[in-house]
């Protein structure tokens, strides 16, 4: 690994091995560049506090690790009288890890606003779905009439889950499954629910922004 811009601390990883920079090492949300998707290379980032968001034009993946950090308490999310009911009374069959690359696909493909294209691709599809085989990533599914109309995935790493995409074809689908997602979560004692970035739809189900040094200890890194 060697320092590719002094000015704001992105570093160039190596083919090598799968080390990462360290919190001392970071300034900006970009830290660092190239490297593969290895399975453990995913793994030490996301341990590291770190993720994957693009591969740019030459073909170099690129590293993000933001300085303010978008999580949810799973014990904190807000559930409106609208979503209440379609958690009750919508008829949304919720199932895990039924159709993971399917739900991979589905966040792909669906519009979003202010986004002309997506991050997720085949390049990213093949890399989770390594992970999901590995029983380190898994998917949470909205079924309405038996169609797939939602859903959300994700990887666990210790007490953490990082959250990746979601998507939903129908109101409130996405939504459900982040309702059953928390739910879960707090059955098996995960701490947070890592969103990575900031958006209004995170924030209206009780995301909230943290630093990146406050993150970094809930990982349990010093």
């Amino acid at each position: 690994m060697k320092l590719l811009d002094k000015k704001n601390k992105i570093y160039l990883l190596d083919d090598e091995n799968f080390d990462f920079p360290t919190l001392e090492m970071m300034k900006d949300d970009l830290v660092a560049v190239g490297g593969d998707f290895h399975p453990q290379r995913l793994i030490n980032a996301y341990e590291n506090g770190i993720f994957p968001w693009y591969i740019d034009d030459y073909g170099y993946i690129h590293w993000f690790s933001p300085n303010k950090r978008m999580v949810l308490n799973p014990n904190e999310m807000k559930i409106s009288k609208s979503l209440k009911k379609s958690i009750t009374n919508r008829g949304f069959v919720v199932k895990s890890n039924e159709n993971f690359e399917k739900v991979m696909r589905e966040c792909a493909e669906i519009k979003r606003k202010h986004e002309d294209s997506t991050w997720i691709s085949e390049e990213f599809i093949e890399a989770y779905t390594n992970l999901f085989e590995l029983e380190i990533a898994f998917s949470v599914e909205t079924y309405l009439n038996d169609e797939l109309v939602g859903g959300l995935y994700g990887l666990v790493i210790g007490d953490v889950f990082c959250g990746e995409s979601m998507f939903a074809k129908v109101t409130d689908a996405s939504k459900v499954a982040f309702y059953h997602l928390c739910q879960w979560a707090k059955k098996n004692e995960i701490k947070i629910i890592d969103c990575q970035v900031y958006n209004d739809h995170l924030a209206s189900l009780g995301a909230n922004e943290i630093s990146r040094v406050e993150y970094f200890k809930i990982l349990g890194i010093d």
